[in-house]
């Protein structure tokens, strides 16, 4: 990707919405701004929780969305037929490098389990040097704020480097997470 520009965005969130409702609006948001910045959405390629609501949006917005899903949750996980592409491969592994390769950058919102060990995966694969793409958290209400507190917390008991810490880029706005997509690239 040429330093500077972002064309698809790969987005971890969960198969469930959640408590607040500015987590879906968060969602929402991030969908408009791909729109507005004419960029493509990659991610689960579930239509529950989070997923399907930043699918929805960025459909609704005229994004080109692309969904990855391994074939045993497409079914529990309600596959979304309704993207503009929908790949459904064999496993979580398969899922994971799919959607690293289809992406130019990682942004998290928040998620349970499954956003976890994705971003994780992605994380490390940047700390080993396997990509060197844009890991972000978006956080604009302290959802990942223990986990902010943890890494530190490793960090200080020596069990990450300073550069690993450095790959992730916390932001609370998805202005300044996409931005940061950009400088980072």
């Amino acid at each position: 990707m040429p330093r500077g520009r972002l064309r698809t965005l790969c987005v971890f969130c969960g198969s469930a919405v959640g408590t607040r409702p500015s987590y879906r609006e968060a969602a929402e948001h991030l969908a408009a701004e791909l729109a507005a910045r004419r960029m493509e959405l990659v991610y689960g390629g579930g239509n529950v929780g989070l997923m399907g609501v930043v699918a929805d949006a960025a459909l609704a917005h005229g994004v080109r969305v692309t969904g990855v899903i391994p074939d045993g949750l497409a079914e529990r996980e309600l596959a979304h037929h309704g993207v503009s592409d929908l790949r459904v491969v064999r496993s979580m592994h398969e899922r994971k490098a799919l959607l690293t390769k289809l992406s130019d950058a990682f942004v998290m919102l928040p998620g349970g389990l499954g956003t976890l060990e994705e971003f994780f995966e992605i994380w490390v694969g940047r700390s080993l040097g396997f990509h060197n793409k844009p890991v972000i958290i978006l956080d604009p209400h302290d959802f990942y704020k223990p986990l902010k507190i943890f890494i530190e917390y490793l960090a200080e008991q020596k069990f990450l480097k300073p550069h690993q810490i450095e790959h992730i880029i916390w932001t609370t706005t998805i202005e300044e997470a996409l931005d940061a997509c950009i400088s980072d690239s």
